[in-house]
């Protein structure tokens, strides 16, 4: 006999069961199961379990139309390799199926013995891999259309109530094309579930959506020893997927996780002179001169085109060597602005070196003009 218990979730509603020894999570779009069809508890889920052999790193990507899916489907462990137990899901199974790998069972002997006795496995979806790069994934018939799984070189991707076979096969594909490329594992998932995400996805539209990502890595100890080195969960976004992407980005710091340039301009003359004035920048050197100007008779317009234009290029000039003497926002400036936010109890750690905010800038200019003022004056 099955035995469930409600738990209350948002606007949805969790069942959890007991079942072959383990725990069955789906869920349900409304309060009463009223007029729903099996198919309708399914996950709607796509996922990556792979290998990186020149780190030793293994990973899972999950993605699907239910909330907090990091909580049942992606597996990892260190050194043994990475599991996705998903549909009508057996939490366990990712434990377990784990536990049998570090045994050196094959992948597919390894899903059939966590089945055995299971009559519900045709409505189960797992994916398996060890560290050797052997992969293998059950699909059961009852998983609903589209489903089933796609096994390359160090990889297997699975998916079920998708669109069509063409969001396996864009993952798949996605992900063999920066095999060996120095890629981090992490990113490669991240991407290759993005791109099957681009094709269309599954077919549930609109319900509450989820992603995570789970990375061993036997090089790092992770927190407390567990060699996790990459673990995100998107409880619930609308778009899980770049939301995943960007907190990976973000937090790693990789390489377009933000926008940058040189910075140059009116704005960074500005605040050269209110540092020179209150002490910061160049404190004995001659007041920065004024912006050059550009002023010429409108006539030229009509009776000599060809001396504007000599005009403009001179101004141009100016403008060009006055900006790259005073206009950039460089190392000296940015250690006039430290000095400055340092003295005014600005200096937090983790704020970047030269950081001009917006509390920087009110407290420059409260220095700024106020200097010189009577005493007594009021402000």
């Amino acid at each position: 006999m099955r035995s469930f218990r409600m738990c209350s979730f948002g606007m949805r509603s969790l069942r959890i069961g007991s079942l072959a020894g383990g725990v069955l999570l789906f869920a349900t779009t409304l309060p009463s199961d009223a007029g729903m069809a099996p198919e309708d508890f399914l996950h709607s889920t796509f996922s990556i379990c792979a290998i990186d052999p020149a780190t030793g790193e293994s990973g899972v990507v999950v993605t699907t139309r239910v909330p907090f899916v990091g909580r049942a489907v992606p597996w990892v462990r260190a050194g043994v390799g990475a599991a996705a137990t998903q549909a009508w899901t057996v939490v366990e199974y990712g434990r377990q199926g784990l536990d049998l790998l570090e045994k050196k069972v094959e992948p597919r002997e390894a899903i059939e013995q966590l089945l055995a006795g299971d009559k519900g496995r045709e409505r189960r979806q797992i994916g398996l891999i060890d560290m050797q790069g052997r992969a293998a994934a059950h699909t059961g018939s009852e998983n609903g259309t589209w489903a089933g799984s796609r096994q390359g070189l160090n990889y297997t991707v699975q998916g079920n109530i998708l669109v069509g076979r063409q969001v396996i096969d864009a993952v798949a594909d996605h992900l063999e094309s920066t095999a060996a490329t120095g890629i981090p594992l992490a990113e490669r998932l991240i991407l290759a579930l993005e791109a099957g995400q681009k094709t269309g996805g599954d077919k549930r539209w609109g319900y509450v959506q989820s992603a995570a990502i789970r990375i061993a890595d036997p090089r790092d100890p992770g927190r407390g020893g567990d060699h996790i080195s990459v673990s995100i969960d998107v409880g619930e976004h609308p778009e899980p997927v770049q939301e995943m992407k960007r907190v990976y980005y973000t937090t790693a710091r990789r390489l377009g996780y933000r926008s940058f340039s040189e910075i140059e301009g009116p704005d960074v003359v500005e605040l050269k002179r209110m540092l020179q004035a209150t002490g910061y920048w160049r404190r004995d050197a001659e007041p920065i001169p004024e912006t050059p100007d550009l002023d010429f008779d409108r006539s030229l317009i009509r009776k000599d085109p060809a001396r504007l234009r000599t005009l403009f290029e001179e101004f141009d000039k100016r403008e060009e060597e006055f900006m790259k003497a005073y206009g950039s926002f460089d190392a000296e400036t940015r250690d006039a602005v430290g000095a400055f936010r340092k003295d005014h109890g600005l200096d937090h750690a983790g704020n970047p070196r030269g950081l001009v905010d917006a509390a920087f800038v009110e407290a420059l200019r409260k220095a700024y003009y106020s200097r010189g003022r009577e005493p007594g004056r009021p402000d």
